[in-house]
């Protein structure tokens, strides 16, 4: 989704999270992303196991030796998810992570008690 709104990355911000939220009540853990067919869903923090974190954490999910299955198929892991019931406390709340200076000035703006960082490279800027 990041990829698709590369555009509006002045309006973005991702909320970094603490380790802490995988052990919330009926956490899930999905391997993909969770609107996909493939994707199966575990309880967390157990379904960690399941993940395959290379593909996550790869820097691109396309590959030009893969055919056109293989890319959706990473494209498809590299969106695995974290699912949480109802709410997210604000407690879990370990950083907010943005592109550029103007973003940061808006955020410094609503006083979180949490650091700020400017990372371009997340949202598809570097």
């Amino acid at each position: 989704m990041m990829y698709v709104l590369a555009s509006q990355h002045e309006e973005l911000a991702v909320i970094q999270l603490s380790p802490g939220i995988l052990d919330l009540p009926g956490a899930i853990i999905a391997d993909g992303n969770a609107a996909s067919d493939p994707t199966a869903f575990w309880p967390s923090p157990q379904g960690l196991t399941r993940l395959d974190a290379e593909a996550i954490f790869a820097e691109f999910w396309k590959d030009r030796n893969d055919n056109e299955f293989e890319q959706k198929r990473k494209k498809r892991i590299k969106c695995a998810e974290l699912l949480v019931p109802d709410l997210i406390p604000p407690e879990f709340m370990s950083g907010v992570c943005v592109s550029c200076a103007e973003t940061e000035r808006v955020v410094m703006g609503l006083n979180l008690s949490v650091p700020i960082t400017q990372n371009p490279h997340v949202f598809f800027r570097a």
